[in-house]
């Protein structure tokens, strides 16, 4: 197959890529979206293909990750964080402008299948995918493949009402508040999972403002209120993980998004999630994914030469 035109499509950013055909991926560029006008899009992506046109062939597949859900019988993408492309039939609206083969997927999806076939989760016959960037996200593959649900909703663990309103802590119980989700719930866990969730955690507790960052830093230099908070943390992220890896059968969980970089946390995230499924492993089974910040791009490419 030859190179696939490559692009990760986010609420802030669009960025362009290649993968050749040995599965190499590089990037050739990077874009503000437009907030808000379709015509304004399709001019964009058309500017950077035709800025890079030496890469690609006239026949070059364009793969697409993005964030958003695509409606598996319409191929209608609900992003409503994205304006320019919000409620339409993407992949089938660019085949036309592009006059090019148009895959689409989550971003969550394509991070997960590009982590079963070449990454932390290779040679593993179930893989769960667990993005904890400034939200939570999922999804998953078995036998290479991934799996789409109702909808388009598989692995989004990240919202409904199933976080926790108590957590243990040094001995003592402390309540939480169902907080209000972007998604319409309460409840969810990414009010509390993400990096925004670990720094709303924070306030709660402590009645303090700081970062993700900081809170991770001073973690790590044994600090109080900081341990606390990761205390916390690791069992509301852990419990909804364990029960993930109890109904997929899942033999791997790899992390994608920001807080995959921090090695410690995804350790002790694992040895929590190991103490509440069925059956522990002697082996990690929650581990950094290996394409935690290029995974969209990637999975998208090795779908579209799936769907060739």
């Amino acid at each position: 197959m030859n190179t696939v035109i490559c692009f990760d499509l986010g609420g802030s950013f669009i960025k362009l890529g290649k993968v050749q055909g040995d599965g190499e991926l590089t990037l050739l560029g990077q874009e503000k979206m437009p907030t808000s006008a379709w015509p304004e899009f399709i001019r964009l992506m058309r500017s950077m293909i035709e800025q890079h046109h030496a890469h690609f062939s006239a026949s070059s597949p364009v793969a697409i990750s993005t964030a958003g859900i695509v409606t598996p019988d319409s191929g209608e993408i609900f992003a409503s964080n994205i304006p320019a492309f919000h409620q339409r039939k993407l992949a089938q609206e660019l085949s036309v402008e592009l006059q090019r083969q148009v895959v689409v997927h989550n971003d969550a999806d394509c991070f997960t299948l590009a982590e079963a076939l070449a990454g932390a989760g290779k040679g593993h016959k179930v893989v769960f995918g667990a993005i904890l960037g400034s939200g939570v996200g999922g999804g998953l593959v078995a036998d290479g493949r991934i799996i789409i649900g109702q909808n388009g909703l598989t692995g989004e663990w990240g919202h409904g009402p199933i976080a926790l309103t108590e957590v243990e802590i040094a001995g003592e119980w402390h309540r939480l508040p169902r907080l209000s989700c972007p998604c319409g719930q309460k409840g969810c866990l990414d009010s509390w999972g993400g990096a925004r969730g670990m720094e709303n955690l924070h306030r709660v507790l402590h009645g303090e403002m700081a970062t993700s960052i900081d809170i991770i830093a001073r973690w790590q230099q044994q600090e109080a209120l900081a341990e606390k908070t990761i205390s916390a943390w690791l069992q509301l992220v852990g419990q909804p993980l364990a029960y993930c890896i109890n109904m997929t059968g899942a033999s791997v969980v790899v992390v994608g998004g920001g807080l995959a970089s921090v090695t410690p946390l995804i350790a002790a995230l694992d040895d929590v999630v190991q103490g509440y499924v069925l059956r522990r492993s002697t082996q990690p089974l929650v581990v950094p994914g290996r394409f935690a910040h290029d995974g969209g791009m990637r999975g998208a490419a090795l779908l579209a030469k799936q769907t060739r």
